[in-house]
């Protein structure tokens, strides 16, 4: 429990109005978008400067309680899942852009800003942020830059750390720090910029961004291509790459997401084809009309059935909604989803897909998969229903296996969602001794008292066991008595 004193302390530095502590409240923020993982905070912060920020870091270490960042809470590893004894930091409401510079196409934000919101205000003024994770409508670029977010167009752009040129941060000890600036070059120091980019709200707590900028590309088109199985999508997938042609999206759907896509969205998808790519190209208008049709002709050559070519932007985004609706459409058929992430090398996509269904069916379980087929990062997605505790155990013993498959193949348990509480477990487990070891050392030498989002990435100092989180048993009981205000809540 954080004591009186610090409470007291903490709403000196806040003010009433901006710690919020109602039963409500405290339930309201304690999960994020992964599912079967929540916990209650103690209270919830609002700041509304650096220096309370500072400040709150300073009081953490000195009362030994612990700081939980949250954007919007989109997360899918449980990055923003509560301590116990702790403070959630809210930094959606700090959702300004500071400045647009269009002579070093740059921009400063603060870390609460809606990414799609920030792609569309750069669109409109002839610049273009490529990072496209596919929560962007929700999701916020403080969030991106502490996940290391990537997306549909990271084949081509890369994702978001390729985008971050500097930013200003408090660090766990209360100490604020600014690195990098607009210089396309410095090689000054350490590169510490990209230690804290995807360090997931452990090592400091972002506070103005500076994100690099490019060109809108002046055209793009959309292709969607349709087999019979995964391995002629995947021979695709090679044959591009050899050809020397970089599509700006270059994704897949299996069977089980296809027909869910088609039931959800009726965009006249054969449900008997084996395997979908989603293909788009940008650039220069000459580039693009090249490289869209040397593409078509790859996918017929490679064994797709058919291919459709969009016509113009609006038949684009319909072409583009088979992909971009995938989660969705899988979600309505399970009360529980559990989306996950793992990234195999190109060359063993068909291997990783097969490995996966085969899974799947040993288990009993309902499992689709599509994701960046360009740059091997899948996300087999669990259908299921928490309350059947069998079938969740079938689940998470399946996913066990398909992770361990990855790390076989020479590819990583998360390529984009991170590690956060759900994947720890599987980092640990799996990966060097001495990588992670370094990372614990990086961990208690910035945070030694491990007040910073404790439990995330590497388990917790010994010293520090008690902020593990609890089970959402805890959240379960008190929403059940919220009925009866006669009953106590703890």
């Amino acid at each position: 429990m954080i004591s009186d004193t610090a409470k007291k302390k903490l709403r000196e530095i806040f003010g009433k109005v901006s710690i919020l502590d109602s039963t409500e409240d405290r339930i309201a923020y304690s999960y994020d978008g992964t599912p079967l993982l929540s916990s209650l905070p103690e209270l919830i912060a609002i700041p509304a400067s650096v220096d309370q920020l500072s400040q709150l870091m300073k009081l953490a270490n000195e009362e030994k309680f612990s700081i939980v960042p949250r954007g919007s809470g989109s997360g899918l590893s449980g990055g923003s899942i509560p301590s116990e004894n702790s403070v959630v930091l809210l930094m959606n409401r700090w959702d300004k852009v500071i400045e647009l510079d269009k002579n070093n196409l740059t921009a400063w934000v603060e870390p609460g800003v809606i990414t799609g919101k920030f792609q569309s205000f750069v669109e409109s003024q002839g610049l273009f942020y490529p990072p496209d994770p596919g929560s962007s409508q929700i999701c916020t670029l403080g969030g991106n830059v502490a996940e290391n977010a990537g997306g549909l167009r990271g084949l081509k752009y890369g994702v978001t750390k390729n985008y971050v040129l500097g930013f200003e941060v408090v660090l766990p000890n209360g100490d604020v720090m600014r690195i990098g600036g607009k210089n396309m070059k410095d090689v000054a120091g350490y590169n510490l910029k990209d230690v804290l980019i995807g360090s997931e709200g452990t090592l400091g707590i972002f506070t103005k961004i500076l994100l690099k900028l490019i060109p809108l590309p002046k055209a793009s088109k959309t292709l969607l291509a349709f087999y019979d199985s995964i391995a002629g999508a995947a021979e695709t997938v090679s044959a591009i790459t050899a050809a020397r042609i970089s599509p700006a999206m270059l994704e897949f759907l299996d069977n089980p997401t296809i027909r869910a896509v088609e039931d959800f969205t009726h965009l006249g998808l054969d449900t008997n084809t084996g395997a979908i790519l989603l293909v788009e190209v940008d650039g220069p208008r000459s580039a693009v009309e090249e490289d869209s049709a040397a593409i078509e002709a790859i996918c017929r050559k490679s064994g797709a059935k058919s291919v459709r070519v969009a016509r113009d932007e609006a038949e684009s985004t319909k072409l583009k909604a088979a992909r971009k609706s995938a989660f969705t459409a899988l979600a309505r058929i399970r009360p529980t989803t559990i989306l996950e992430d793992a990234t195999v090398p190109r060359s063993e996509l068909t291997t990783m897909v097969n490995f996966i269904n085969g899974t799947a069916k040993k288990h009993d379980i309902q499992i689709g998969t599509f994701g960046h087929a360009g740059d091997g990062n899948l996300h087999p997605t669990g259908l299921t229903d928490e309350r059947d505790k069998a079938e969740i155990k079938r689940t998470e013993d399946a996913f066990e296996e398909i992770f361990r498959k990855a790390v076989d193949l020479g590819g990583t348990i998360t390529g984009e969602h991170g590690v956060g509480l759900a994947k720890r477990k599987f980092l640990e487990s799996l990966y060097d001794t001495p990588f992670i070891k370094l990372m614990r050392t990086t961990k208690e030498m910035l945070d030694p008292n491990f007040v910073l989002n404790p439990g995330k990435i590497i388990s917790v100092s010994p010293r520090c066991e008690g902020a593990l989180p609890k089970s959402r048993e805890q959240i379960e009981r008190i929403t059940a008595k919220m009925d009866n205000p006669s009953e106590a809540y703890f």
